[in-house]
Protein backbone atom coordinates (compact mmCIF):
# COMPACT_ATOMS: atom_id res chain seq x y z
CA UNK A 1 0.00 0.00 0.00
CA UNK A 2 1.38 3.57 -0.77
CA UNK A 3 2.29 6.05 1.79
CA UNK A 4 -1.23 8.06 0.82
CA UNK A 5 -3.03 4.62 1.27
CA UNK A 6 -1.63 3.54 4.55
CA UNK A 7 -2.21 7.43 5.65
CA UNK A 8 -6.05 7.06 4.55
CA UNK A 9 -6.47 4.00 6.30
CA UNK A 10 -5.31 5.67 9.30
CA UNK A 11 -7.15 8.42 9.29
CA UNK A 12 -10.38 6.25 8.35
CA UNK A 13 -9.55 3.83 11.37
CA UNK A 14 -8.96 6.90 13.47
CA UNK A 15 -11.85 8.68 13.09
CA UNK A 16 -14.14 5.46 13.44
CA UNK A 17 -12.60 4.80 16.49
CA UNK A 18 -13.24 8.65 17.47
CA UNK A 19 -17.07 8.31 16.63
CA UNK A 20 -17.62 4.79 18.31
CA UNK A 21 -15.85 6.32 21.23
CA UNK A 22 -17.12 10.15 21.87
CA UNK A 23 -20.50 9.61 19.57
CA UNK A 24 -23.30 6.97 18.81
CA UNK A 25 -20.92 6.34 16.08
CA UNK A 26 -21.40 6.92 12.33
CA UNK A 27 -20.64 5.03 8.73
CA UNK A 28 -19.74 7.22 5.90
CA UNK A 29 -17.49 9.96 7.37
CA UNK A 30 -14.71 7.51 7.96
CA UNK A 31 -14.81 6.34 4.66
CA UNK A 32 -15.66 10.04 3.00
CA UNK A 33 -12.16 11.27 4.73
CA UNK A 34 -10.15 8.64 3.66
CA UNK A 35 -11.29 8.79 0.00
CA UNK A 36 -10.46 12.54 0.53
CA UNK A 37 -6.92 11.67 1.07
CA UNK A 38 -6.68 8.68 -1.71
CA UNK A 39 -9.29 8.19 -3.66
CA UNK A 40 -8.05 5.02 -4.97
CA UNK A 41 -8.09 3.60 -1.37
CA UNK A 42 -10.94 1.34 -2.13
CA UNK A 43 -9.09 -0.53 -4.56
CA UNK A 44 -6.20 -1.29 -1.86
CA UNK A 45 -8.76 -2.40 1.10
CA UNK A 46 -10.77 -4.91 -1.28
CA UNK A 47 -7.89 -6.39 -3.01
CA UNK A 48 -7.83 -9.30 -1.62
CA UNK A 49 -11.74 -9.95 -0.95
CA UNK A 50 -14.05 -11.96 -3.46
CA UNK A 51 -16.77 -9.22 -3.69
CA UNK A 52 -20.51 -10.18 -4.39
CA UNK A 53 -22.31 -6.75 -4.59
CA UNK A 54 -26.18 -6.06 -4.70
CA UNK A 55 -28.31 -3.66 -6.21
CA UNK A 56 -31.55 -2.63 -7.76
CA UNK A 57 -34.47 -0.44 -6.69
CA UNK A 58 -36.02 -2.56 -4.21
CA UNK A 59 -34.40 -5.79 -2.17
CA UNK A 60 -31.03 -4.56 -1.72
CA UNK A 61 -30.56 -4.66 2.41
CA UNK A 62 -32.24 -7.90 2.57
CA UNK A 63 -30.98 -9.31 0.19
CA UNK A 64 -27.59 -8.73 1.33
CA UNK A 65 -28.22 -9.74 4.70
CA UNK A 66 -29.42 -13.22 3.43
CA UNK A 67 -26.70 -13.31 1.47
CA UNK A 68 -24.11 -12.39 4.10
CA UNK A 69 -25.92 -15.48 6.36
CA UNK A 70 -26.07 -18.36 3.93
CA UNK A 71 -22.58 -17.76 3.07
CA UNK A 72 -21.73 -17.58 6.63
CA UNK A 73 -22.64 -21.30 6.73
CA UNK A 74 -19.25 -21.77 4.95
CA UNK A 75 -16.78 -18.94 5.08
CA UNK A 76 -17.18 -17.35 8.24
CA UNK A 77 -14.82 -14.36 7.46
CA UNK A 78 -17.33 -12.32 5.38
CA UNK A 79 -17.77 -8.46 5.65
CA UNK A 80 -20.60 -6.57 4.49
CA UNK A 81 -22.48 -3.26 5.08
CA UNK A 82 -25.62 -4.13 7.25
CA UNK A 83 -26.13 -0.69 8.03
CA UNK A 84 -27.44 0.31 4.69
CA UNK A 85 -24.47 2.79 4.12
CA UNK A 86 -24.43 1.50 0.47
CA UNK A 87 -22.42 5.07 -1.59
CA UNK A 88 -18.92 5.17 -2.07
CA UNK A 89 -17.86 6.59 1.22
CA UNK A 90 -19.41 4.26 3.04
CA UNK A 91 -18.44 0.90 0.97
CA UNK A 92 -14.74 2.52 2.22
CA UNK A 93 -16.21 2.83 5.88
CA UNK A 94 -16.69 -0.80 6.13
CA UNK A 95 -13.53 -2.28 4.67
CA UNK A 96 -11.93 0.00 6.78
CA UNK A 97 -14.09 -1.39 10.11
CA UNK A 98 -13.05 -5.07 9.60
CA UNK A 99 -10.34 -6.81 11.61
CA UNK A 100 -7.95 -9.18 10.34
CA UNK A 101 -9.24 -12.67 9.56
CA UNK A 102 -8.85 -15.98 8.72
CA UNK A 103 -9.60 -18.16 5.68
CA UNK A 104 -11.12 -16.74 2.34
CA UNK A 105 -12.35 -13.50 2.53
CA UNK A 106 -15.58 -12.28 1.12
CA UNK A 107 -17.41 -9.18 0.90
CA UNK A 108 -21.41 -8.80 0.63
CA UNK A 109 -21.87 -5.23 -0.23
CA UNK A 110 -25.11 -3.57 -0.53
CA UNK A 111 -24.88 -0.63 -3.49
CA UNK A 112 -26.80 1.93 -4.29
CA UNK A 113 -27.67 1.93 -8.02
CA UNK A 114 -26.47 5.29 -8.89
CA UNK A 115 -22.69 4.32 -7.01
CA UNK A 116 -22.44 1.20 -8.25
CA UNK A 117 -20.23 2.46 -11.13
CA UNK A 118 -18.16 4.79 -7.93
CA UNK A 119 -17.51 1.24 -6.73
CA UNK A 120 -16.75 -1.01 -9.64
CA UNK A 121 -14.21 1.50 -10.95
CA UNK A 122 -12.11 0.08 -7.75
CA UNK A 123 -13.29 -3.14 -6.78
CA UNK A 124 -13.97 -5.63 -9.30
CA UNK A 125 -16.49 -8.38 -7.91
CA UNK A 126 -17.19 -11.72 -8.88
CA UNK A 127 -20.61 -11.02 -8.88
CA UNK A 128 -23.56 -8.33 -9.05
CA UNK A 129 -27.08 -9.36 -8.11
CA UNK A 130 -29.52 -7.21 -9.84
CA UNK A 131 -32.82 -7.34 -7.67
CA UNK A 132 -35.19 -5.29 -9.81
CA UNK A 133 -35.56 -1.79 -11.57
CA UNK A 134 -38.86 0.12 -10.19
CA UNK A 135 -39.78 4.02 -10.59
CA UNK A 136 -37.74 5.60 -7.29
CA UNK A 137 -36.56 9.10 -6.53
CA UNK A 138 -37.56 10.76 -9.57
CA UNK A 139 -35.78 14.11 -8.73
CA UNK A 140 -32.79 11.72 -8.05
CA UNK A 141 -32.67 8.93 -10.62
CA UNK A 142 -35.24 9.76 -13.45
CA UNK A 143 -37.53 6.51 -14.96
CA UNK A 144 -36.05 2.79 -14.80
CA UNK A 145 -34.19 3.10 -18.39
CA UNK A 146 -31.92 6.01 -17.25
CA UNK A 147 -31.44 3.71 -13.22
CA UNK A 148 -30.85 0.52 -16.20
CA UNK A 149 -28.05 2.62 -17.83
CA UNK A 150 -26.06 3.34 -14.42
CA UNK A 151 -26.20 -0.09 -13.58
CA UNK A 152 -24.72 -1.57 -16.78
CA UNK A 153 -22.39 1.30 -17.04
CA UNK A 154 -21.26 0.18 -13.82
CA UNK A 155 -21.47 -3.42 -14.53
CA UNK A 156 -19.22 -2.99 -17.61
CA UNK A 157 -16.61 -1.40 -15.76
CA UNK A 158 -16.19 -4.76 -14.09
CA UNK A 159 -16.38 -7.23 -17.34
CA UNK A 160 -15.59 -10.32 -15.72
CA UNK A 161 -17.90 -10.46 -13.44
CA UNK A 162 -21.44 -12.45 -13.53
CA UNK A 163 -24.56 -10.70 -13.25
CA UNK A 164 -27.03 -12.74 -11.47
CA UNK A 165 -30.26 -11.20 -12.11
CA UNK A 166 -33.80 -11.22 -11.94
CA UNK A 167 -35.04 -12.95 -14.84
CA UNK A 168 -38.44 -12.27 -14.00
CA UNK A 169 -38.00 -8.68 -14.83
CA UNK A 170 -38.18 -7.39 -18.52
CA UNK A 171 -35.57 -5.09 -18.55
CA UNK A 172 -32.52 -7.14 -17.33
CA UNK A 173 -33.31 -9.05 -21.04
CA UNK A 174 -33.31 -6.00 -22.63
CA UNK A 175 -30.27 -5.05 -24.31
CA UNK A 176 -27.14 -7.31 -24.99
CA UNK A 177 -24.19 -6.53 -22.23
CA UNK A 178 -20.68 -7.57 -21.86
CA UNK A 179 -21.18 -9.35 -18.58
CA UNK A 180 -22.19 -12.79 -18.76
CA UNK A 181 -25.49 -12.85 -16.83
CA UNK A 182 -27.64 -16.00 -14.97
CA UNK A 183 -31.12 -15.91 -14.26
CA UNK A 184 -33.20 -16.40 -11.25
CA UNK A 185 -36.77 -16.52 -11.24
CA UNK A 186 -40.64 -18.23 -10.64
CA UNK A 187 -41.91 -20.85 -11.83
CA UNK A 188 -44.85 -21.96 -9.02
CA UNK A 189 -48.23 -21.92 -11.11
CA UNK A 190 -49.29 -23.05 -14.60
CA UNK A 191 -49.42 -20.83 -17.67
CA UNK A 192 -52.03 -18.85 -18.58
CA UNK A 193 -52.46 -15.92 -20.05
CA UNK A 194 -52.50 -12.22 -18.84
CA UNK A 195 -51.28 -8.94 -18.72
CA UNK A 196 -49.83 -6.52 -16.05
CA UNK A 197 -51.50 -3.41 -14.55
CA UNK A 198 -52.27 -1.00 -16.60
CA UNK A 199 -50.27 1.49 -14.38
CA UNK A 200 -47.31 -0.37 -14.34
CA UNK A 201 -43.94 0.83 -15.70
CA UNK A 202 -41.50 -1.23 -18.11
CA UNK A 203 -43.70 -3.57 -19.95
CA UNK A 204 -42.87 -2.68 -23.01
CA UNK A 205 -41.17 -5.37 -26.00
CA UNK A 206 -37.38 -3.57 -25.87
CA UNK A 207 -37.45 -4.59 -29.63
CA UNK A 208 -40.81 -3.78 -31.25
CA UNK A 209 -42.53 -1.68 -28.16
CA UNK A 210 -45.86 -3.48 -28.10
CA UNK A 211 -46.94 -4.31 -24.79
CA UNK A 212 -45.95 -7.84 -23.37
CA UNK A 213 -48.29 -10.27 -22.34
CA UNK A 214 -47.28 -12.68 -19.31
CA UNK A 215 -47.85 -16.06 -18.93
CA UNK A 216 -48.38 -15.46 -15.09
CA UNK A 217 -47.38 -11.77 -13.49
CA UNK A 218 -46.09 -12.50 -9.98
CA UNK A 219 -46.68 -8.26 -8.76
CA UNK A 220 -45.47 -4.81 -10.67
CA UNK A 221 -43.80 -5.97 -14.48
CA UNK A 222 -42.60 -9.45 -12.91
CA UNK A 223 -42.87 -12.88 -14.66
CA UNK A 224 -43.05 -14.93 -17.31
CA UNK A 225 -43.25 -12.34 -20.05
CA UNK A 226 -43.21 -12.69 -23.19
CA UNK A 227 -43.72 -10.27 -26.42
CA UNK A 228 -46.74 -11.39 -28.31
CA UNK A 229 -45.49 -9.87 -31.92
CA UNK A 230 -41.19 -11.09 -31.77
CA UNK A 231 -39.48 -13.44 -30.34
CA UNK A 232 -38.88 -11.32 -26.99
CA UNK A 233 -39.47 -13.69 -24.12
CA UNK A 234 -38.13 -14.21 -20.64
CA UNK A 235 -34.63 -15.66 -20.74
CA UNK A 236 -34.16 -19.37 -19.37
CA UNK A 237 -33.95 -19.58 -15.44
CA UNK A 238 -30.86 -21.73 -13.52
CA UNK A 239 -32.64 -21.18 -10.44
CA UNK A 240 -36.37 -20.63 -9.92
CA UNK A 241 -39.29 -20.68 -7.35
CA UNK A 242 -41.24 -23.74 -8.15
CA UNK A 243 -44.18 -23.51 -5.08
CA UNK A 244 -45.62 -20.99 -2.69
CA UNK A 245 -46.67 -23.08 0.42
CA UNK A 246 -47.54 -20.87 2.77
CA UNK A 247 -47.88 -16.97 3.14
CA UNK A 248 -49.01 -15.12 6.15
CA UNK A 249 -48.21 -11.64 7.14
CA UNK A 250 -44.78 -12.46 9.54
CA UNK A 251 -43.52 -15.49 6.85
CA UNK A 252 -43.09 -17.28 3.86
CA UNK A 253 -42.75 -20.94 3.08
CA UNK A 254 -41.42 -21.82 -0.45
CA UNK A 255 -39.92 -24.45 -2.58
CA UNK A 256 -36.78 -23.80 -4.72
CA UNK A 257 -35.28 -25.58 -7.21
CA UNK A 258 -38.16 -28.15 -5.27
CA UNK A 259 -36.66 -27.82 -2.18
CA UNK A 260 -39.07 -25.96 0.85
CA UNK A 261 -37.42 -22.95 2.57
CA UNK A 262 -38.81 -20.70 5.11
CA UNK A 263 -37.65 -17.04 5.94
CA UNK A 264 -39.18 -15.21 8.56
CA UNK A 265 -40.09 -12.07 6.41
CA UNK A 266 -43.60 -12.27 4.17
CA UNK A 267 -44.34 -11.38 0.94
CA UNK A 268 -43.62 -12.23 -2.57
CA UNK A 269 -41.22 -9.61 -3.36
CA UNK A 270 -39.12 -10.79 0.00
CA UNK A 271 -39.11 -14.56 -1.64
CA UNK A 272 -37.83 -13.08 -4.72
CA UNK A 273 -34.72 -11.67 -2.04
CA UNK A 274 -34.36 -15.00 -0.94
CA UNK A 275 -34.41 -16.46 -4.34
CA UNK A 276 -31.51 -14.17 -5.14
CA UNK A 277 -29.82 -15.31 -1.74
CA UNK A 278 -30.16 -18.81 -2.89
CA UNK A 279 -28.47 -18.41 -6.35
CA UNK A 280 -25.63 -16.58 -5.22
CA UNK A 281 -25.29 -19.22 -1.99
CA UNK A 282 -25.50 -22.18 -4.93
CA UNK A 283 -22.68 -20.15 -7.30
CA UNK A 284 -20.71 -20.90 -4.37
CA UNK A 285 -21.42 -24.25 -3.80
CA UNK A 286 -23.06 -24.47 -0.90
CA UNK A 287 -25.79 -26.81 -0.68
CA UNK A 288 -29.80 -26.41 0.30
CA UNK A 289 -29.55 -27.18 3.69
CA UNK A 290 -26.98 -24.78 4.29
CA UNK A 291 -28.51 -22.00 2.32
CA UNK A 292 -32.06 -22.55 4.74
CA UNK A 293 -29.90 -22.59 8.02
CA UNK A 294 -28.88 -19.25 6.66
CA UNK A 295 -31.82 -18.04 6.14
CA UNK A 296 -32.88 -19.08 9.66
CA UNK A 297 -30.01 -16.51 10.96
CA UNK A 298 -31.29 -13.82 9.11
CA UNK A 299 -32.36 -11.19 11.62
CA UNK A 300 -35.51 -8.52 10.90
CA UNK A 301 -33.81 -5.32 9.35
CA UNK A 302 -34.37 -1.38 9.58
CA UNK A 303 -37.84 -0.93 8.99
CA UNK A 304 -38.46 -4.14 7.09
CA UNK A 305 -41.49 -5.98 9.10
CA UNK A 306 -39.54 -4.77 12.28
CA UNK A 307 -41.88 -5.31 15.51
CA UNK A 308 -41.29 -3.33 18.26
CA UNK A 309 -43.26 -3.66 21.09
CA UNK A 310 -44.68 0.14 22.77
CA UNK A 311 -46.19 0.02 25.92
CA UNK A 312 -49.34 -2.62 25.15
CA UNK A 313 -49.04 -2.36 20.89
CA UNK A 314 -47.29 -4.30 18.44
CA UNK A 315 -46.11 -1.34 15.84
CA UNK A 316 -44.98 -2.99 12.68
CA UNK A 317 -42.26 -0.78 11.15
CA UNK A 318 -42.26 -0.81 6.67
CA UNK A 319 -40.16 1.62 4.61
CA UNK A 320 -41.83 2.64 1.87
CA UNK A 321 -40.17 4.99 -1.39
CA UNK A 322 -42.09 4.06 -4.75
CA UNK A 323 -45.25 3.19 -5.76
CA UNK A 324 -44.35 -0.80 -5.87
CA UNK A 325 -42.90 -1.40 -2.24
CA UNK A 326 -46.17 0.71 -0.92
CA UNK A 327 -48.13 -1.36 -2.57
CA UNK A 328 -46.38 -4.48 -1.93
CA UNK A 329 -46.80 -3.29 1.87
CA UNK A 330 -50.32 -2.93 1.37
CA UNK A 331 -50.61 -6.50 0.02
CA UNK A 332 -49.11 -7.86 3.28
CA UNK A 333 -52.09 -6.77 4.64
CA UNK A 334 -54.09 -9.30 3.48
CA UNK A 335 -52.49 -12.05 5.62
CA UNK A 336 -53.64 -10.31 8.42
CA UNK A 337 -56.00 -11.75 10.42
CA UNK A 338 -56.22 -9.32 13.88
CA UNK A 339 -57.38 -5.83 13.78
CA UNK A 340 -54.90 -3.44 12.79
CA UNK A 341 -54.48 0.59 12.81
CA UNK A 342 -52.12 1.99 10.41
CA UNK A 343 -50.19 5.21 10.47
CA UNK A 344 -48.71 7.35 7.63
CA UNK A 345 -45.42 9.31 7.51
CA UNK A 346 -44.09 11.09 4.56
CA UNK A 347 -40.93 13.03 4.14
CA UNK A 348 -39.46 14.50 1.28
CA UNK A 349 -35.71 15.22 2.67
CA UNK A 350 -33.24 14.21 -0.35
CA UNK A 351 -32.74 11.10 1.44
CA UNK A 352 -36.10 10.15 0.64
CA UNK A 353 -37.19 11.20 -2.70
CA UNK A 354 -38.22 15.11 -2.96
CA UNK A 355 -40.62 14.71 -5.90
CA UNK A 356 -43.80 12.84 -3.70
CA UNK A 357 -45.91 12.56 -6.89
CA UNK A 358 -45.69 8.78 -6.29
CA UNK A 359 -48.37 8.45 -3.93
CA UNK A 360 -50.93 9.45 -6.54
CA UNK A 361 -49.33 5.72 -8.33
CA UNK A 362 -49.65 4.03 -5.07
CA UNK A 363 -52.78 1.91 -4.38
CA UNK A 364 -53.96 3.88 -1.60
CA UNK A 365 -57.44 2.71 -2.77
CA UNK A 366 -56.60 -0.73 -1.23
CA UNK A 367 -56.89 0.56 2.33
CA UNK A 368 -60.45 0.36 2.11
CA UNK A 369 -60.68 -3.23 1.55
CA UNK A 370 -60.03 -3.78 5.64
CA UNK A 371 -61.68 -2.56 8.29
CA UNK A 372 -59.42 -0.10 9.68
CA UNK A 373 -60.76 1.95 12.83
CA UNK A 374 -57.58 4.42 12.90
CA UNK A 375 -55.16 5.62 10.35
CA UNK A 376 -52.56 8.15 11.62
CA UNK A 377 -51.43 10.64 9.58
CA UNK A 378 -47.81 12.89 9.59
CA UNK A 379 -44.58 13.75 8.41
CA UNK A 380 -43.58 17.10 6.86
CA UNK A 381 -45.63 16.18 3.48
CA UNK A 382 -48.58 14.97 5.97
CA UNK A 383 -50.95 17.42 4.02
CA UNK A 384 -50.14 15.80 0.58
CA UNK A 385 -51.29 12.31 2.37
CA UNK A 386 -53.86 13.51 3.45
CA UNK A 387 -55.33 14.49 0.52
CA UNK A 388 -54.19 11.59 -1.09
CA UNK A 389 -55.98 9.33 1.50
CA UNK A 390 -59.38 11.42 1.36
CA UNK A 391 -58.98 11.17 -2.86
CA UNK A 392 -58.73 7.21 -2.37
CA UNK A 393 -62.01 6.84 0.29
CA UNK A 394 -60.37 6.50 3.75
CA UNK A 395 -63.05 8.03 5.77
CA UNK A 396 -61.91 11.25 7.67
CA UNK A 397 -63.58 10.42 10.65
CA UNK A 398 -60.85 7.56 11.15
CA UNK A 399 -58.14 9.63 9.72
CA UNK A 400 -55.72 11.70 12.57
CA UNK A 401 -53.13 14.22 11.83
CA UNK A 402 -50.25 14.86 13.80
CA UNK A 403 -47.37 17.38 13.57
CA UNK A 404 -44.07 15.65 15.63
CA UNK A 405 -42.72 12.32 16.25
CA UNK A 406 -43.37 12.51 18.94
CA UNK A 407 -47.07 12.86 18.75
CA UNK A 408 -46.57 9.63 16.52
CA UNK A 409 -45.76 7.61 19.00
CA UNK A 410 -48.44 9.29 21.41
CA UNK A 411 -51.35 8.47 18.91
CA UNK A 412 -49.70 4.56 19.44
CA UNK A 413 -51.17 4.22 22.58
CA UNK A 414 -54.62 5.84 21.79
CA UNK A 415 -55.10 3.45 18.83
CA UNK A 416 -58.29 0.99 19.06
CA UNK A 417 -55.98 -2.05 17.92
CA UNK A 418 -52.73 -3.53 19.27
CA UNK A 419 -51.24 -4.31 16.38
CA UNK A 420 -50.69 -0.48 14.69
CA UNK A 421 -48.65 -1.31 10.94
CA UNK A 422 -46.30 1.57 10.00
CA UNK A 423 -45.49 3.08 6.45
CA UNK A 424 -42.85 5.62 6.48
CA UNK A 425 -40.12 7.03 4.60
CA UNK A 426 -36.89 6.60 5.03
CA UNK A 427 -35.58 9.65 7.11
CA UNK A 428 -39.78 9.48 9.29
CA UNK A 429 -38.24 5.67 9.90
CA UNK A 430 -34.98 6.96 11.23
CA UNK A 431 -36.60 9.99 13.30
CA UNK A 432 -39.55 7.42 14.70
CA UNK A 433 -36.71 5.12 16.20
CA UNK A 434 -34.58 7.72 17.83
CA UNK A 435 -37.72 8.46 19.37
CA UNK A 436 -38.57 5.58 20.52
CA UNK A 437 -35.10 4.68 21.64
CA UNK A 438 -35.37 7.99 23.52
CA UNK A 439 -38.47 6.51 25.18
CA UNK A 440 -36.33 3.69 26.07
CA UNK A 441 -38.69 1.61 24.04
CA UNK A 442 -35.65 0.13 22.12
CA UNK A 443 -31.95 0.31 21.83
CA UNK A 444 -30.90 3.05 18.52
CA UNK A 445 -28.87 1.45 15.68
CA UNK A 446 -27.70 3.05 13.02
CA UNK A 447 -29.18 2.51 9.76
Amino acid sequence: MSIRGALAVTVGKGTQWALRTFTKGGTSLPGKLAAKIDPGVLAQLAKDYEVVIVTGTNGKTLTTSLTYHVLKQKYPDIVTNPTGANMAQGIVSTFLEKTSGSGKKIAILEVDEASLIHVTKYIKPRFIVNTNVFRDQMDRFGEIYTIYDKMVEGAALAPEAVIIANGDSPIFNSRKLVNQSIYFGFNHTDDGETMAHYNTDGVLCPNCHSILHYKFNTYANLGKYYCPNCDFKRPELKYQVTAIENLDYKSSSFQIDGYPFHIKVAGLYNIYNALAAYSVGREFGLSSEEIQAGFTETQQKFGRQETIKVGDKLIILNLIKNPVGLNQIIALLDYERDPFSVSLILNDRPADGTDISWIWDGEFERLTDFNIPYVGVSGIRRDDMELRLKVAGISEATMEKTESIGDVINSFQHAPTEKIYVMATYTAILNLRKELADQGYIQERMK
